[in-house]
């Protein structure tokens, strides 16, 4: 189908919106706050409401409103036979994440350009088929991996490539999950268990392990370890007091526990909090009534020692580079701060100490510490919805895959690395990246 570059010119890049949650509402969002660079032509999603709201926000034709993302397909595919064009330019992927390959296999296949949430997908055998999807239909790919594109870590990067401070030698690198996010998308949620998606360490901190790697660019990984563990979220955790209730509706320890469903989901819809994570639970706006049957009814209202979850709460990640450098990320659900990094950087000439709002430069040579507090965008991740979506619009407006700053054999490189902790967790061993990741294309090329 090929790129179709010229063609684009000053009119909006059009998008099709698969999956209407909370992700492809974060990146569509794009397009009602700058209709002169994209606007959402079609949807797919099958529940009602949501449906309906994303239809209604972006002024989208009934005609391109599908329950299916099937739907959505085979109406391309009769467009394509009969007028020679696509609905869509580009199709943003917001599923769930085991249906990332499928999906965008499907569309890679008609020429569509791709942004797909992260991860790639659940399985290294996926990861690979995905890679040489994107590189046969030659098109513009972008993955969710929006901390690269928000303000502070566009900041951070300007001055770690540059070489001001020398030789990146360190990286200390923690993600607090935040103690009621994890509960919600880790023990309660489409998370909670490796066999419906996969691992937390590749659905919660890909994106992680991207960022890193880009920051010790051009160097590559060489080995990793990892540890970790389900340690809190478990049946032999629970508090005594709360005796053999299952639901929070039930319990009465629950105005006591941090983790109480009346608190994460019912006390913010009473007092007009309408937004994650009440939002994600329920098909339309969120109400008393709506968000009462979903938590009597359904996993969120489930008490978190007496769910099925399995995966990791707390898992640590040490990785050594061609270069000689070395990297520890930590990630951890009991934590007050929700999702904001805290990393350290250390320099041969200097240092840098942030926490996704500000950051301080120190140089050795001067002694001089400089503070940045770099512009948020707003939104989620530090503007990085909004960067990556701007971004990768950007990209297939003028048919230039490096304004992403990374393409999809990269991507793959990151996950390898992720699945390559994985092992070392479960296998007690250190891993070497080059090898594991020559045995993953060996085997599944």
């Amino acid at each position: 189908m090929g790129l179709d570059i010229a063609t684009f010119s000053a009119q909006p890049i059009t998008l099709a919106i698969i999956g209407c949650g909370s992700r492809g509402t974060a990146y569509s969002a794009y397009a009602l706050a700058e209709p002169t660079k994209c606007k959402v032509v079609a949807v797919a999603e099958p529940r009602p409401k949501t449906r309906k709201f994303m239809a209604e926000g972006h002024s989208v034709d009934k005609t391109l409103v599908f329950s299916s993302w099937e739907d959505l397909l085979k109406a391309s595919e009769e467009t394509i036979k009969t007028v020679g064009k696509r609905l869509a330019d580009a199709v943003i992927i917001a599923v769930q994440d085991r249906m990332h390959l499928e999906v965008t296999l499907a569309f890679a296949a008609q020429g569509y350009h791709i942004l797909c949430e992260k991860p790639m997908s659940t399985t290294v055998e996926d990861c690979v088929k995905m890679e040489a999807a994107v590189k046969k239909a030659g098109i513009i790919f972008g993955m969710g991996h929006v901390l690269r594109y928000s303000p502070y870590n566009k900041a951070v990067s300007e001055i770690v490539l540059s070489g001001k401070l020398g030789q990146l030698i360190n990286v200390v690198h923690i993600e607090p999950v935040g103690y009621f996010h994890f509960a919600h998308s880790y023990v309660r949620g489409n998370w909670a268990r490796e066999e419906e998606c996969c691992f937390s360490l590749m659905t919660k901190s890909c994106h992680d392990i991207d960022l890193l790697c880009h920051w010790l660019s051009p160097g590559t990984p060489t080995r990793v370890s990892s540890f970790g563990s389900l340690l809190h979220f478990r049946k032999e955790s629970k508090p005594k007091e709360a005796g053999e209730a299952t639901s929070c509706l039930d319990c009465s320890y629950e105005r006591d526990c941090p983790y109480s469903a009346k608190k994460i989901y019912l006390d913010p819809v009473a007092k007009g909090q309408l937004g994650w994570p009440a939002a994600t639970i329920v098909d339309g706006l969120p109400d008393i009534e709506n968000v009462t049957s979903a938590l009597r009814h359904g996993r969120y209202g489930q008490c978190v020692y007496e769910s099925d979850n399995n995966v990791c709460d707390n898992q640590i990640v040490n990785l050594e580079f061609s270069n000689g450098a070395t990297v520890s990320f930590t990630m951890i659900a009991q934590t007050e701060r929700i999702c904001e990094r805290q990393s350290r950087l250390h320099f041969s000439h200097g240092e840098i100490v942030g926490d996704m709002n500000t950051f301080t430069v120190t140089d050795f040579r001067t002694g001089t510490t400089t503070r940045h507090t770099p512009p948020s965008e707003g939104g989620n991740h530090g503007g990085g919805d909004i960067g990556l979506i701007r971004t990768f619009v950007e990209a297939v407006r003028t048919g230039k895959q490096e304004l992403l700053g990374t393409d999809v054999t990269e991507v793959l490189k990151s996950h390898l690395t992720v699945f390559a902790a994985e092992k070392s967790r479960r296998e007690g061993t250190v891993v070497n990246c080059a090898d594991f990741e020559r045995e993953a294309k060996a085997k599944f090329v």
